[in-house]
């Protein structure tokens, strides 16, 4: 009897399911299977498209390979598409860039990636940049990268373009200098070699203008703070010769010059000037530095010519009588001695200048010259003057004697009276032409002091007095050509040998031979100059 009710519950139920599937069958309708349930990532990317290694859309080596794909065709509004957020100057750079190098390709090689973390990666690469008129140029550097919503893209940094650059920083071309300027005689030629002018070269070659050509180029990277600058390409060409740069240098003079100096023991120099423009046609100087140009020493004998032009001038002519005792007593002051106590009783003017009485300079210069007179008529020879020579220098300097010693003194030469070598040129150049001009090496002939013209009558008898050291004189039979004209000195400097000078004028070229602590102008300045005029 427990059975039956077991029995009528599964009746129950096989009725219930057979009626259902009948109802279903009736009906003629199919229920489709539960549609999956989908997830997507923040970005809307669904999920089953995201590889499991990979939960970016990209790669490092895809992004920083694509970038440099369009870095190589110079696109830069595809290059900045690639990198996250770019700088200011991200195209300035990169146009700065190709136009210091004159790029007109680029080919770059990925070489391989370093993944820093999930986010961050560098590709290394090697890039060439061709260009028009250089080698290429070659380096190695790393485009760095990030991911930016699920996205790798270029982190951009200057050092991308050169591992040195910076923001702030300037890339630049450069020109390399070009040969120099090349010193070079009136003629356009070489100095002559051993011409002992190699002190002057520099200054002259100073004034040379710039040189149009160059030798090459360079790449710098110029930091904004400061003088540093970073040179990351250089490309030299061969230097050709520079151009010439002419002096008044007369190759031929010059050479004479030198040679005439080869024997000579002591410290020499001779400078050789155009009377008729003051050009320099000469300076061979063994003095050391710029001696001929800027060493003073007491002029001698020589400077009697200065006071010679003064008293000249005071109204005194060469034929004129004086006294050439062996002493001279000053009044109230020093006795002046002739050299070696010569006595050569009354004689012309010019006969007591050729034989160089320094008794006969230092009364005439006490009685009849004014301390002032004296000293602005060494102005007149430019005693004092500014030079514009192109290499610097002086003339040389007279201080106003303050008595009627230092008066007698200096008429000869001594005591407040210095001079160059140059200077004592440029006094001989004034007495051949009449006119003092400033001498100079340069053929241009801006900034010249003023030329100043000697007194009426005075140039002439200068010329007549420095004719007659020659034919009759301290010069006479020295085997100096025929047609020279000159005056010898004999200095003396306190605890020194006398310096040996000859200055005079031959033809159109005026000069001055200095031998220092030599001896003698007759024996040992003569010779020198003898050498050097015979040879031209």
């Amino acid at each position: 009897m427990r059975r039956r009710p077991l029995l009528v519950l599964v009746a129950a139920v096989v009725t219930m399911f057979v009626a259902g599937v009948s109802g279903l069958i009736v009906s003629g309708r199919s229920v489709p299977p539960p549609e999956p349930v989908t997830t997507a990532t923040p970005d809307g990317v669904p999920d089953e498209l995201v590889e499991p290694d990979n939960p970016n859309r990209n790669t490092p080596w895809d992004a920083g390979t694509a970038y440099l794909k369009e870095w190589e065709k110079g696109d830069l509004a595809a290059m900045r598409a690639l990198v996250h957020d770019p700088p200011e100057d991200f195209t300035t750079l990169h146009q700065a860039a190709d136009t210091a190098l004159k790029a007109v390709s680029r080919v770059f090689t990925p070489l391989s990636v370093d993944e820093v973390d999930d986010v961050t990666a560098d590709l290394s690469f090697t890039g060439e940049w061709k260009m028009t008129d250089g080698p290429p140029m070659k380096l190695t550097s790393t485009v760095r990268l990030t991911v930016v919503k699920r996205e790798w893209m270029v982190d951009w940094t200057p050092d991308t373009i050169h591992p040195d650059l910076e923001h702030g920083d300037t890339i630049e071309r450069r020109d390399l200098p070009g040969a120099p300027y090349r010193l070079a005689t009136r003629e356009g030629e070489a100095l002559p070699p051993n011409s002992y002018a190699d002190p002057y070269v520099d200054d002259l070659t100073a004034h040379a203008p710039p040189n149009p050509s160059t030798g090459g180029w360079r790449v710098v990277i110029d930091k904004p703070f400061g003088d540093e600058v970073e040179e990351v390409y250089r490309h030299e060409q061969p230097a050709t010769e520079g151009p010439a740069f002419a002096t008044t240098i007369d190759k031929y003079v010059q050479m004479a010059a030198a040679r005439a100096l080869d024997p000579v023991q002591k410290p020499a120099a001779i400078v050789a000037i155009r009377p008729s423009t003051g050009e320099v046609l000469a300076v061979a100087d063994r003095l050391g530095g710029k001696g001929a140009f800027s060493s003073t020493f007491p002029p001698g004998s020589t400077f009697k010519i200065v006071t010679a032009a003064a008293l000249l001038a005071q109204g005194v002519t060469p034929d004129q009588q004086v006294a050439c005792p062996a002493t001279y007593q000053i009044p109230f002051g020093r006795v002046i001695n002739n050299y070696q106590a010569h006595d050569f009783g009354t004689l012309a003017f010019r006969q007591a200048f050729a034989e160089s009485c320094n008794t006969t300079f230092a009364q005439l210069a006490v009685e009849r010259v004014p301390a002032a007179t004296l000293t602005a008529q060494a102005a007149a020879f430019g005693f004092g003057a500014t030079l514009s020579t192109g290499a610097g220098g002086s003339c040389g300097s007279l201080t106003e004697p303050p008595n009627h010693d230092a008066l007698a003194e200096a008429s000869f030469g001594q005591g407040t009276v210095v001079a160059t070598p140059l200077c004592m040129a440029s006094v001989a150049a004034a007495v051949q032409s009449g006119v003092w001009r400033g001498p100079r090496l340069l053929a241009d002939a801006s900034g010249q002091p003023p030329d100043v013209p000697l007194a009426p009558g005075v140039a002439e008898g200068l010329r007549t007095m420095m004719s007659s050291v020659v034919s009759e004189g301290t010069a006479e039979g020295t085997g100096l050509p025929a047609g020279v004209s000159g005056k010898t000195g004999t200095a003396e400097e306190a605890g020194q040998d006398d310096h040996a000078w000859f200055v005079g004028f031959y033809e159109d070229l005026a000069f001055a031979v200095f031998v220092k602590n030599g001896g003698t102008g007759r024996d040992v300045a003569i010779p020198v100059a003898a050498r050097f005029l015979n040879a031209l």
